[in-house]
């Protein structure tokens, strides 16, 4: 999967820091470091000279005193993110790599700290986090359904450096006030599935979750509504969250659900993870079902699911591009601490694949 070309804040903060280091920057270099068009560089070099930040030469920029003032100054207060994830798997790396080469782009370094899905409170990570004086800001994906959920914002919201959360909604009370996060709407995700689903002509879908997620709600909120939208047929006698793959039930609890939905002659499933999605179809196959001539899969995640055979249709969320707006917010905040709390939701997409096709005929 490619990369998607930098935001236009990225393209700023790469010509702002590049001018810092070296006093001047070349069209040809932007374009060589950014993948841009020429005119969409030279326009983001125009309305920054409009601002004071840069002036234009031949071929390029030079920058202005204050400029490189500001950057270098922003520079020398610190070194690093500090990032903390529930897991190292999968989904997140993306996340991570995204989050990695915007904080590149700012002159940061970032600090990874995996967790666990099964960690009650995060807090001591997070002071041990903060107690580094690099550390000038924190990403965030706290465990939502703890006890010890609030605690973990409220602690974020009063630290001494500023956070931004990243795949999870959250607000502080008693006020309900929401905090600055980035999340795909996967609700949206989910949508997409379906619509692919009824336009290939199935009626007779289901859906699987992998575990009790804020993201496996989205999904299912998104679903069901798409479905009512849709005028499939409702699947809430066999929507199962799967336990974890390492639970010695994990198995029998496929086979069971699969028993189920063909029993309700389901032509088409969605199932997230991608992990997930591949176990019911080596299972589907391995009984002499067909995918996608008898049964359709859509796997949700997308980070594996172009490897399988067949090559899964999934939705896929944009990992890289969450954790580079991540760092963006966090950079603005660390330059205006008091500008207004940001909330940013990106759109997934769709990839067909081979795993798809119209329901077989009656």
């Amino acid at each position: 999967m490619t990369d998607q070309p930098p935001l236009a804040s990225e393209r700023r903060s790469h010509v702002l820091a590049t001018l810092a280091r070296d006093g001047a920057v070349r069209l040809s270099q932007l374009i060589d470091d950014l993948g841009g068009s020429p005119v969409t560089l030279r326009r983001d070099l125009a309305q920054l000279e409009r601002e004071g930040l840069l002036q234009r030469v031949h071929g390029g920029a030079v920058a202005t005193e204050a400029t490189a003032g500001s950057v270098r100054a922003a520079r020398a207060q610190g070194g690093a993110i500090a990032v903390l994830v529930p897991s190292l798997n999968y989904y997140w790396p993306g996340v991570l790599r995204g989050a990695e080469r915007a904080a590149k782009r700012h002159g940061l370094d970032v600090v990874l700290r995996g967790a666990s899905y099964d960690l009650q409170d995060e807090r001591p990570v997070l002071e041990r986090l903060v107690r580094d004086e690099r550390v000038r800001g924190l990403i965030v994906a706290p465990n939502t359904d703890t006890p010890h959920a609030h605690d973990v914002v409220r602690w974020l919201a009063d630290a001494a450096v500023p956070s931004v959360l990243v795949e999870r909604d959250a607000v502080l009370l008693p006020e309900g006030t929401p905090v600055e996060s980035v999340t795909t709407d996967h609700a949206l995700g989910a949508v997409l599935a379906a619509r692919h689903l009824a336009n290939l002509g199935h009626r007779r879908v289901g859906l699987i979750s992998s575990r009790d997620s804020p993201t496996s709600r989205k999904i299912r909120a998104g679903w069901e509504a798409a479905c009512a939208e849709l005028g499939l047929t409702p699947s809430d006698h066999f929507e199962t969250v799967l336990p974890p793959r390492s639970s010695q039930d994990f198995s029998t609890v496929i086979e069971q659900t699969l028993d189920t939905a063909l029993g309700a002659r389901v032509s088409a499933l969605v199932v997230h993870s991608d992990p997930e999605a591949m176990a019911f179809v080596d299972l589907a196959l391995d009984r002499g079902i067909r995918v996608p001539d008898d049964l359709s899969v859509i796997a949700y995640d997308d980070e594996v699911a172009e490897l399988f055979t067949p090559a899964l249709t999934a939705v896929s969320p944009p990992r890289s591009d969450v954790g580079a707006a991540a760092v963006e917010l966090l950079a603005q905040r660390l330059d205006d601490p008091n500008r207004p709390v940001h909330r940013v939701v990106l759109n997934p997409s769709l990839n067909v694949r081979g795993s798809t096709a119209p329901p077989p005929a009656d």
